[in-house]
């Protein structure tokens, strides 16, 4: 198995029960210079990754990745996934959205990009905004 291959594990491994992950990890899996991006964030930067995380892991009671396939070539990967996560905020009740990470790396992961329906992660689980964007899902599919 070639580094590539290597680091998509180390990566998988880690992401795989984040809320009990060893955050001082991330320095095996990012570079220095690492740029994150999801839909509501775009950290610069391992110190700052690491505070994202920190703020993350403390506000979720779960958090776990269900990897469903890859795609490794030279220096860049594709990972799709489904995160589970219970957020007390939440009803504090399992929620499963599906998502893909693009990864670039050296030896170490220098971009990463979560793709992933904000809609189905957040705005759904509010009660009465849930019910029309739901409503709203089943109009526009007829």
């Amino acid at each position: 198995m070639n580094n590539s291959y290597l680091l998509v594990e180390r990566f998988k491994a880690f992401f795989g029960e984040l809320h009990n992950a060893d955050l001082s990890q991330l320095r095996t899996i990012y570079d220095d210079d690492i740029v994150f991006k999801d839909p509501v964030h775009d950290v610069k930067r391992l110190v700052a990754l690491e505070d994202y995380f920190t703020e993350v892991c403390k506000n979720v009671s779960e958090c776990r990745f269900e990897y469903l396939d890859e795609m490794v070539s030279g220096t860049s990967a594709y990972v799709t996934w489904i995160m589970h996560f219970r957020h007390p905020k939440l009803s504090n009740r399992l929620i499963s959205v599906r998502g893909v990470s693009h990864l670039k790396f050296t030896d170490k992961v220098i971009f990463h990009e979560d793709v992933y329906d904000m809609g189905a992660m957040l705005y759904e689980q509010i009660p009465l905004l849930g019910r029309v964007i739901r409503w709203l899902r089943l109009r526009l599919a007829q």
